[in-house]
């Protein structure tokens, strides 16, 4: 995918939205296995890159270090009319981090606030030395929206010949 084509993609307003505002992203690689693992997770749109934060022993940690490319699905299907998804691939790049990255606090200020954000990250800056973040610049991207017909290729041609 050219650059052109990834902004364009990236810039849409329901593309924007879900990287600003979603609460969860679903993070594809493959573990040491080979098998493909898909995990929820909490993430941070920096304006470049979705960044997730994570503990430096979790398992995906490894993984990624080993196998770096990934898949991000970022989505919202509350209801059918309203229901969108944001694909991205690319390749994740890990950096060790002392304390907390702010990324994973501004993750967190979409789903809390007040007294309830205040008692997460006390709990947090106690509980973690280190983390890994864990920055995945995109490479790729597909926007789709499907209450307005922005569809997947495919479905795009099914709908056409009816």
């Amino acid at each position: 995918m050219d650059g052109d084509e990834l902004a364009r993609e990236l810039a849409q307003p329901g593309a924007r939205a879900l990287l600003q505002s979603a609460p969860l992203a679903r993070l594809a690689y493959d573990g040491p296995d080979g098998f493909p693992r898909v995990i929820p997770c909490g993430f941070f749109w920096n304006g470049a890159a979705i960044v997730v934060c994570t503990a430096a022993t979790a398992p995906k940690v490894g993984a990624l270090r080993a196998r770096p490319q990934v898949a991000v699905t970022i989505d919202d299907a509350s209801t059918p009319a309203g229901a969108q998804s944001l694909l991205v691939r690319g390749t994740a790049r890990l950096d060790t981090v002392d304390g907390v990255p702010d990324e994973y606090l501004l993750a967190a200020d979409k789903t809390m606030q007040g007294t309830d954000r205040a008692a997460f990250e006390q709990a947090v800056r106690a509980t973690y030395d280190a983390m890994v973040r864990i920055a995945v610049t995109p490479e790729w991207a597909r926007f789709f929206d499907f209450g307005s017909g922005r569809l997947p290729r495919f479905l795009q041609a099914l709908v056409s010949d009816q």
